[in-house]
């Protein structure tokens, strides 16, 4: 940061003060891009219902850190600088109120944005004292003695506004873009009728700028969160996240039942995929396909299932177990020889494949990668969680008795950010 030099007994100049502002500005101004970026920041600007309720709403005190320049007018007796960049920061020390309108058709619905924008304006004008040297006792009242009063301060705060949507049919109607050099904070939704804004009327704009996190709840790389999915579902991307690393173990096949003189195969493991994904958004919804377990084969009956694939979306998947076509419910001595794999993923792994039964012993069920493979047993036992398949079944003693399979390990989707 620049700083201005000054010697005993030389006369002080008004730029000496007003560089100093300048300096210290700009540093401020590069610490905060280094931290934040350079694309808008808000903090605080809570929106909220007024109490009592009314068809108003209060915005709490906050910030805004957004690119500008570093002077775009002269500075007093500075100089413009309308041409080199720098964020700064706009700050509201008191709350703000905005009161709407609802619309006036029955059945009719608006929606309000409520935006906002870095604003530097100069302000507090008063006449200044100004040295008179033909009588210094007295002084003049502004420049020249005209009294013209001069601005005092050059505030940086925060502008906002509402901007309002056109009424439709409650269901349809749209909300309004943003103004170019404005940001999305929240948008507001009111009813023809209403009489009153509550909590549900309000909700962050899709894109806002707001800060999510401070620096005490950041944690170094990923782990800061954790989303498992044993089941299909909808990952949303949470507040100030654009990257996740997602594991994903498809699901292990289901094994056959014996028939009298011929034990099962295993069934074999789902695959497995890691991948870091980038580029997401705040919001963003991606649907997670969770693979379950194969069925398994019954006692003179059905034929089992392979394990079924798990996705993210359609960023990286795993497949699923599959089924030794070799293997059949008269012949079902063949383990599940086509384990599962990854797809997509910055790291793929296969599964291993099911055993075949000998004697009267059912085979080994194949594993997912990073679980362990089924022991076999008299009847088929279900696959080893994640994504493992499920081991073969017996014929007893004898090996005249037939035992039905079992079900392949379901699938597993876990995300990190």
């Amino acid at each position: 940061m620049d700083r201005i030099i000054v010697y005993p007994g030389a006369i002080p100049l008004d730029t000496d003060l007003l560089a100093t502002n300048r300096s210290t500005m700009i540093a401020l101004g590069r610490l905060a891009q280094m931290i934040l970026g350079s694309a808008p920041v808000v903090d605080g600007l809570t929106c909220t219902p007024t109490v009592p309720a009314s068809m108003s709403v209060s915005v709490s005190p906050g910030s805004i850190a957004q690119m500008s320049v570093i002077d775009a007018s002269p500075y007093g007796s500075l100089p413009a600088n309308p041409t080199d960049p720098l964020v700064k920061m706009g700050i509201n020390q008191s709350a703000s109120t905005f009161t709407l309108q609802v619309p006036t058709v029955p059945g009719q619905t608006a929606a309000y944005l409520l935006e906002a924008t870095f604003q530097e304006t100069d302000t507090n004008p008063v006449p200044l004292p100004y040295y008179n040297a033909a009588n210094p006792a007295q002084p003049y009242s502004g420049p020249g003695n005209s009294g013209q009063p001069q601005a005092t301060l050059r505030s940086q705060t925060v502008q906002m506004q509402l901007k309002a949507g056109a009424p439709a049919a409650a269901g349809s109607q749209l909300v309004p873009v943003a103004d170019a050099g404005w940001v999305p904070l929240y948008v507001i939704t009111v009813t023809y009728g209403q009489s009153a804004i509550d909590q549900t009327s309000i909700v962050s704009a899709f894109n806002s700028p707001a800060l999510q996190w401070k620096l005490p709840a950041l944690r170094p790389g990923f782990g800061a969160g954790v989303q498992t999915f044993s089941s299909s579902g909808l990952f949303a991307v949470p507040a100030g996240v654009t990257q996740v690393e997602v594991e994903l173990w498809g699901g292990g096949s289901g094994s056959f039942a014996s028939v009298a003189g011929a034990p099962s195969g295993g069934g074999s493991g789902g695959g497995y995929a890691r991948k870091r994904i980038t580029g997401l958004s705040q919001g963003q919804q991606i649907a997670v396909t969770v693979g379950a377990g194969g069925n398994g084969g019954t006692v003179n009956g059905s034929s089992p299932s392979a394990g079924g694939a798990s996705n993210f979306g359609s960023l990286v998947s795993a497949t699923g177990g599959n089924l030794n076509y070799l293997a059949t419910v008269i012949s079902p001595q063949n383990g599940a020889t086509p384990p599962g794999t990854g797809v997509g993923g910055d790291v793929i792994l296969s599964g291993s494949a099911g055993q075949a039964g000998v004697g009267n012993q059912g085979g080994m069920g194949g594993a997912g990668p990073m679980s362990g493979s089924q022991n076999s047993g008299t009847t088929g036992v279900t696959g080893l969680f994640p994504g493992g398949g499920a081991s073969g079944a017996g014929t007893g003693a004898n090996s005249s008795t037939p035992y039905a399979g079992a079900t392949g390990a379901g699938g597993l989707v876990v995300v990190r950010w």
